[in-house]
Formats: C-alpha cells, structure tokens, sequence
C-alpha cells in the first residue's frame, strides 16, 4: 500500500475536501499512473451528493482520467514507465461473462467495477476516483492517450466521449446519412464532433439561440431550435438517425417523429423520471428507441486512435482542486462550455 491524496466527499451535504487514503500497491498486472488531468462529469455531482442513493462514504469522484505511467508490474505488456493514458469509467469487470468476451465490459452481466464508488474487485473495499495525485489499474482497463493531443482536452473523452462514440459507431453512422444531435452540453458536443468526422451530415437540436453559433462552430451543418413548431415540422421523417444527449425531461415523441422509416434515435441523456413514448410514434414507420452506455475498452480505444487521427478533443475550461464546488454549481446552471477539467498540479501533496 502507498499513501495518496486525493478530494472526497464525506456526506451527501458536505463539500468535497482534502482526503488522505491508501492505494493498493503494483501488482503483477497493475498501473500505476500519475494522475496530470481529471474532467469533471455530471455523474461525480450525482454521486458526490447522493442523488442516485447508492454512494458509499468517502467518496473520491473521478472517472476521465489523463496522466503518465509511473510504474508497471513484472506481467505489463502493453505500457512502459513515461507512456500517456487513460482511464475512463470501469475498472474491471468479470471478464468471463458474453458481455466481457465480446470486448463489452460496460454490459458486464455481473456488473462492471466502477472507478469510483465500486466494489473492487481485489478486496480492499471501495475504490477511489480520479480526484487524486495518482491511481493504480490493471492493464487490460488502461488505454493509450496518442501523444498528438493536448492531454487535459482529452480527459473527457473517456466518459463524455466514448457515451456518445459508442452508439454512433454502433449504428454505423457515416456518410450519405443525416443525423440529428440533440443537446449542446458534455455530450452533445462531442456528438457533433463525431458525426461531422464520420461523415455525416449533422443537425444540431437545441433550445437556445445563443448555441447556435457554437453549434455550426462544432461542426453542425445546421442547427434547429426545438422550441420552434414549424422548424421542427419541416425535419419530420428526415433522419437516419438521431442522438439524444439530454438528461433534462422532454418530449421525446417530437424527436422519434422526425426520424425515417426504420430510423434508429438513441437516449444517452439519463432524465431522472420516465420519458413517456407514444407507441404510435413507433409504430407507424417501425422506428427504433434505443440506449446506449459507454463502450467497453477496445471501442474505447478505437475512439481515442480516431481522435488522435483527426485531432478531435473536447472544449474544456481548466479549474483547481480547491475549486471542484463552484464547479459543480455552474454545471447545474450549464454554466461551461462544455466541460470542466481539473489541473492535478493544484493537488495538495499532504494532508
């Protein structure tokens, strides 16, 4: 075991602070990584404060992980001391479920370990998030960040990324397809961002006017204000397929309505109450309403090559540690564009 630092919450109302902890040591096929940068997700808001009634305290959030190799075990193949990586929302799995030997270990059928607020699988209890100086991972979750991109810009592709790679590659969203990208949050715009590099035409949903120049900034073709009846009567069964990236409640009929006859539309937003579906919006052109979550690591990987390739990251503002709570109080205002990323340099070395 080795002593590290990290930010946890203690309770559900209680603001996150310094935490000390122990880290397992480097197993055979073990990690270790020194944390550099940690994005900001909606789910560390969620988990910190309780809000899906399964947090177990101290919580250290944390799961878009971006740092270097600071030490292999004697059974590491695939990384050496100095190398860029990743770690995004699990680490581990059963590994021997069809799920798992499909490479899909977010569908895990004995449920993923989770970066944080999991059970690890090692018994050493509950493992702790990427709000810390460093972090200790078996090899086969560790993925390769390509050095051509800026490293805190590519911390969030692990999370906010991959949720929405996953479905578009999934769906195999390409060229010759319209596809609409509903949401200019976290996981709107790198939807954007990805169906304009896989060769789609891309239209932008939103509610606000002010996106709309960033929309078509990001990649979109065009942009479409959902709040206008006649805009979105005039999208009507126009789409292959269609990206749902909000987790607010809305009416997710009037955007099944828009796709073609066997048109697929994809819910990656998590609203916190039923979206009510009329069947009919379903059954008349035999659309598909389906979910998506993450993507196991091998799509993972496959997502961060494309990036490296085509230069895709996500829009970041950089904050300190000690600055997590502010944070977390203008992402319920949607107050960033489009998603916070923690400078771990600003990590106290001691508690």
């Amino acid at each position: 075991m080795f002593a590290c630092v990290g930010y946890a919450a203690t309770a559900a109302d209680a603001p996150l602070k310094p935490f000390a902890f122990e880290r397992r040591d480097v197993g055979p096929e073990d990690v270790r990584i020194d944390i550099l940068y940690c994005g900001v997700c909606h789910s560390d808001l969620h988990q910190a404060r309780n809000e899906w009634k399964n947090t177990i305290y101290p919580c250290v959030p944390g799961h878009e992980i971006v740092g270097r190799v600071a030490e292999t075990g004697s059974w590491v193949s695939k990384f050496r001391k100095g190398d860029l990586v990743g770690v995004g929302c699990l680490v581990d799995s059963c590994r021997e479920c069809a799920s798992c030997k499909d490479g899909l270990e977010q569908y895990c059928e004995v449920g993923f370990v989770g970066t944080y607020n999991g059970e690890d699988r090692h018994g050493r209890g509950i493992t702790f998030g990427g709000y810390s100086r460093a972090v200790v991972v078996d090899q086969s979750f560790v993925l390769k960040v390509p050095e051509t991109l800026d490293p805190a810009a590519a911390a969030p592709l692990l999370c906010a990324g991959i949720t929405t790679w996953s479905p578009l590659r999934h769906w195999k969203v390409g060229p010759e397809q319209r596809v609409g990208i509903v949401g200019l949050g976290g996981l709107g715009h790198m939807g954007v961002k990805f169906a304009k590099a896989l060769g789609a035409e891309v239209v932008l949903f939103t509610t606000s006017q002010s996106k709309v120049a960033d929309g078509i900034r990001l990649g979109a073709h065009e942009v479409v204000l959902s709040k206008d009846p006649d805009a979105m009567a005039k999208e009507r069964g126009r789409f292959d397929f269609i990206l749902d990236a909000v987790a607010a409640n809305h009416d997710i009929n009037a955007y099944l309505d828009l796709l073609k006859r066997d048109g697929t539309l994809v819910q990656v937003g998590a609203p916190e109450t039923p979206l009510p579906v009329s069947v009919f919006s379903l059954l008349m052109k035999r659309r598909n309403f389906a979910g998506s979550l993450i993507g196991g690591i091998a799509e993972t990987q496959e997502m961060l090559d494309f990036c490296g390739k085509h230069g895709i990251t996500s829009d970041i503002e950089m904050i300190r540690m000690d600055e997590i709570e502010g944070a977390y109080e203008r992402m319920l205002r949607s107050d960033v564009k489009y998603r916070f990323v923690i400078d771990m340099a600003s990590m106290p070395e001691t508690v």
